[in-house]
């Protein structure tokens, strides 16, 4: 199926809260051969810093919105993933004026993977990260900042002892409304697992659930991983998943995420490739993914597709990064801050992108689209 290029230049144009930039990790080289190979990125984008790094590659982000309306990035950076010289690599700022790039978290030579960052309501940020050599023993650390991501605290593990990984382990995590925190953890021993890890003292001690159970009727393969939560009311959480079937996975819970359904397939493609989920203050969902139905199929294009009765029809989808069916626009992160949202991605594993726009953008692109494609 043909998917239309909808980031033109003429539909930027009229569009002033839709921005999309690029933290680059790569040459002017490349660079350029990106922009002239995609041209639904190539305008409105912008290099926050030039071709002074220290990492060749970059993936799976992650972003909050400090309250002054400025934002942190974070990933992993370095020769290539898994590598012992990739470290979490963090940029602060907002468009046109992005801090240069710093790594704030490497406390060994092995491989550290998937950052997390968490702005908690007294003003803290908190940055959750894998260390490990190998996904199936990586471990959880922790460093916090008082001060909107200017100084760190020393690493600390989040549950000491722990092999697999607990925590958040790709998504933000959520306060549910009666205050416990929770995460969307996973584990790749053997099958991928979901599980979810709470907190009821705002992050000191954490108590990870059983596995989820999985519909391996419906769903194929090694299993899902990589949760994305939200609360539609308080008592009922549910979650978005990575799965190996080519479609999104999905569970719910009606108990504050205590006990939870079985992983049922949903409408939604998968190509075996990291989600994430935003809701806004009206109840609608905003789910960033890679619309593809094969297992470990392409990452491209990256799109926003949108709900409005809590995840059970999706509709209004817009491709925010379109390429070569080889290229790769993934691991989104999305956040939500009033009635507009803000997306990182990996592109191509050289850069690290941003978009931001309100839903009433999303609804006038996805219009747009449908409108080019019954033409």
């Amino acid at each position: 199926m043909h998917v239309p290029k909808i980031l033109s230049a003429s539909l930027l144009t009229g569009l002033l809260m839709s921005t999309m930039f690029l933290i680059s990790c790569n040459s002017k080289k490349s660079e350029t051969a990106d922009a002239e190979a995609n041209d639904s990125l190539a305008s409105d984008k912008e290099f926050v810093f030039g071709d002074k790094r220290d990492f060749a590659q970059c993936h799976a982000s992650t972003l909050v919105r400090l309250d002054n309306g400025q934002y942190l990035i974070a990933w992993f950076g370095g020769t290539e993933e898994k590598n012992p010289d990739v470290g979490i690599w963090l940029s602060k700022g907002q468009q046109g004026n992005w801090s240069a790039p710093k790594e704030v978290a490497k406390i060994r030579e092995d491989a550290h993977w998937n950052p997390v960052l968490q702005k908690t309501a007294d003003g803290k940020v908190i940055l959750y990260f894998k260390v490990g050599k190998e996904i199936a023993h990586w471990e959880t650390w922790v460093k916090t900042s008082t001060d909107n991501g200017e100084t760190w605290s020393d690493a600390y593990e989040l549950v000491k002892g722990d092999k697999g990984g607990r925590g958040p382990v790709k998504d933000k995590l959520i306060e549910l409304s009666n205050g416990d925190w929770l995460a969307g953890a996973s584990n790749e021993v053997n099958r991928w697992e979901v599980f979810v890890d709470r907190s009821t003292d705002k992050g000191k001690t954490w108590t990870a659930s059983p596995y989820f159970k999985i519909d391996t009727t419906e769903i194929k393969g090694k299993g899902a991983i990589q949760p994305t939560l939200w609360e539609s009311k308080p008592g009922n959480v549910h979650m978005l998943v990575r799965t190996t079937g080519g479609v999104i996975g999905r569970s719910d819970s009606f108990d504050n995420g205590k006990t939870w359904t079985t992983i049922k397939k949903t409408s939604l493609p998968n190509p075996n490739s990291g989600i994430d989920l935003a809701k806004l203050p009206d109840g609608t969902l905003v789910l960033a993914y890679n619309p593809n139905d094969k297992d470990w199929g392409s990452r491209s294009p990256l799109s926003l597709i949108m709900s409005y009765d809590n995840g059970q029809n999706w509709t209004d989808r817009i491709d925010i990064a379109t390429g070569k069916k080889e290229d790769e626009y993934s691991y989104p992160a999305i956040i939500s801050f009033g009635d507009s949202v803000a997306v990182t991605y990996t592109f191509n594993r050289r850069k690290i992108a941003f978009w931001s726009g309100s839903k009433k953008d999303i609804i006038e692109l996805a219009a747009k689209t449908k409108s080019k494609a019954a033409q």
